[in-house]
């Protein structure tokens, strides 16, 4: 498949074909990781931030009763010596 580059203002751009997109897994995407790999433009899905979503499941969790601590509070024996 041959697509045209065009000017867009001081840069290039390319339009692309809905059903590439789709098949790459990027039609629902508003953002692509984009490289240059051995001459090659290549685009991916972003990857997803480490612990993404996490802070939603906590209070998924928390919201269940299931956030309790499994040990209980406990203090270290000298706990009660140090000044703070």
């Amino acid at each position: 498949m041959q697509i045209t580059i065009r000017d867009i203002g001081n840069s290039k751009g390319v339009v692309l074909p809905k059903l590439l997109l789709a098949q790459a897994g990027l039609d629902d995407q508003t953002t692509a990781d984009l490289t240059l790999e051995n001459g090659a433009i290549v685009l991916r899905k972003p990857a997803q931030a480490r612990r993404a979503g996490w802070a939603r499941a906590a209070q998924a969790l928390a919201g269940k009763g299931g956030d309790e601590l499994l040990m209980g509070e406990f203090a270290n024996a000298d706990d009660a010596e140090l000044t703070w």
